[in-house]
């Protein structure tokens, strides 16, 4: 396990490397046209050292690469917090920003699928602001060092999780898959009036193509998502830049080896498989709405 910016380096070591061979290029060659010394390719290339964004979009040109979506997402992965020329919408919020926080935004803002279980509360991508309002008061009311500050940072948290979720309405849209712990749907955050609506903007939600709700329900037992939740970021442009992430209240772990995403994918299939059906899973939080 490795904290972002360790993960970040890596992955992008890893897939400079992969571009430069296949511009048919040695290190040393690659080097050359950038004029660097051979040292500095091998690097960053195996993640020993950062590498700044401007030196990121040397080797990109260098190796010829033009896709606009890839060379954003390595500046992304190098701490770029511009892409296009132009700040990223998060870039305003830096100074309440953690930096575990930033790196998760950073890949949440390129990834094409998220696949998260969530088992305690409702995945941030699909909170009312009410409710964001009342998770993030929770979670950091103890963390804020001036109470004079403490409404302006919460006030300033809840609009970069509600920015958020613009991914999920980009052109092409996040394509999201959740499985919800029942515990999720039956906690009451923020009071009854909150919680009924935010049960129905589940339901709104499943209904958009590009989300996938499941609930699993206590029927299902012990199963192996029980020791917590996790996500899973999935790349179009590349499966190597993949990551499993683990969220704690303070940190962030990122989980990259290939052994790590197999089995973690291998316990969201399975968590899917116990859970509810989506449609069944509409139904239910309907029904739950309906009554709340």
């Amino acid at each position: 396990m490795q904290h972002g910016p360790a993960v970040r380096r890596r992955k992008l070591g890893a897939e400079l490397r992969a571009l430069r061979t296949g511009a048919g290029l040695t290190s040393g060659e690659a080097a050359r046209l950038v004029g660097w010394h051979q040292s500095k390719v091998s690097r960053i290339e195996t993640g020993a050292s950062g590498v700044k964004p401007a030196d990121v979009r040397l080797l990109l040109d260098a190796y010829g690469v033009q896709d606009s979506q890839l060379r954003e997402l390595l500046l992304v992965l190098a701490g770029s917090d511009e892409g296009g020329g132009q700040h990223h919408w998060w870039h305003a919020y830096r100074g309440v920003l953690p930096p575990t926080y930033r790196d998760f935004i950073s890949l949440e803002s390129q990834a094409s699928a998220m696949r998260t279980l969530e088992t305690s509360v409702v995945p941030g991508l699909l909170q009312t602001p009410e409710y964001a309002r009342a998770v993030t008061r929770a979670a950091v009311g103890g963390l804020t060092d001036e109470a004079a500050d403490a409404d302006e940072r919460l006030d300033a948290l809840v609009a970069v999780r509600l920015a958020r979720q613009d991914v999920l309405h980009g052109d092409p849209p996040m394509q999201l898959s959740a499985v919800l712990d029942e515990a999720v749907l039956r906690r009451e955050i923020g009071g009854p009036e909150v919680m009924a609506r935010q049960l129905r903007r589940l339901v709104e939600a499943a209904r958009l193509p590009q989300v996938r709700l499941q609930v699993l329900p206590f029927a299902a037992g012990e199963h192996v998502g029980i020791t917590g939740p996790f996500v899973i970021f999935s790349f179009s442009r590349t499966s190597d830049l993949d990551v499993v992430v683990l969220d704690h209240l303070t940190s962030s772990l990122y989980l990259e080896r290939k052994e790590d995403l197999q089995a973690y994918t291998e316990a969201f299939n399975a968590l899917r498989i116990h859970a509810l059906s989506p449609e069944e899973s509409l139904d239910y939080i309907a029904a739950l709405a309906g009554g709340a």
